[in-house]
């Protein structure tokens, strides 16, 4: 078993290198950077600072008081189930079958959220509304995330998961080398709460990093979303992000449950 496990803990490695060392495309340095350069002059500080505001009230909106509401929208106890009878088979016959069933779920969650972000920040971007949408930008994240960490016996709903959570957020979003400063973090974090020894962060200070985070990589997005017809790229932006978000939680979550069951 701890044969496939390191085999399993080496292909994600492999896919997390890829992630930390993507290169931007010719076509994104020549052509789609310049034009985003030029948006991003004509953006207003008072905007930018508007921007990271709404970004971290709905963290807290969602954090305080969206979990009910979030929860409805997929069955948390059949997640469970599902990830007790797998991670029990995958205990008992340790192989890719049983890990792509233990993977299934994650999946689904990511298809699910990233096909409601198109429709959201489309239909809500056509209408020339920017920043109204952004709690529901970000329940969808949560939702997405949530639905993933379930997925690999981990409750989202804990305090330090909270955190763990923001963390993978800014960890997804970012590039270089803030990015493998964030993936330490991550790794570090998960490590600490997994051995019972909290993740000795700030939830109120990790939401302000993640709204910063958020609102860096969408502004121009963002102040495009808030023009009338133009703004229908918002929904596209939003799948974006949101399937970048979930496929790097996905990995991290992954990764600390074959780590964990290494340790078991």
């Amino acid at each position: 078993m701890r044969k496939e496990l390191d085999k399993q803990l080496n292909r994600l490695e492999k896919k997390e290198n890829k992630i930390l060392n993507r290169e931007e495309s010719k076509l994104m340095k020549t052509r789609v950077a310049p034009v985003v350069e030029k948006v991003q002059e004509k953006i207003p500080e008072k905007l930018s600072a508007a921007l990271e505001a709404a970004f971290h009230q709905g963290f807290k909106l969602v954090f305080e008081k969206g979990h009910a509401v979030i929860e409805k929208t997929y069955n948390k106890d059949r997640l469970k189930l599902e990830y007790a009878y797998n991670n029990r088979e995958v205990s008992r016959k340790m192989g890719g079958l049983q890990m792509r069933k233990l993977d299934k779920q994650a999946r689904k969650s990511q298809r699910v959220s990233s096909m409601i972000s198109v429709i959201e920040g489309g239909v809500l971007g056509a209408l020339g509304i920017g920043l109204p949408d952004i709690p529901i930008f970000i329940a969808l994240i949560i939702r997405n995330i949530n639905e993933t960490a379930y997925s690999y016996g981990y409750n989202p709903e804990k305090e330090d998961e909270k955190k763990y959570i923001l963390l993978l957020i800014c960890g997804a979003v970012t590039r270089g080398d803030r990015q493998k400063y964030f993936n330490e973090v991550i790794d570090m974090t998960g490590s600490s709460i997994d051995h019972g020894q909290g993740s000795g962060l700030n939830l109120e200070e990790q939401m302000k990093e993640a709204a910063k985070v958020l609102s860096d990589s969408m502004l121009t997005a963002k102040f495009i979303q808030g023009i009338p017809i133009l703004g229908a790229v918002g929904g596209i932006v939003n799948y974006s992000i949101i399937r970048k978000i979930g496929e790097y939680s996905s990995l991290k979550y992954k990764k600390r449950y074959l780590n964990k069951k290494k340790r078991d």
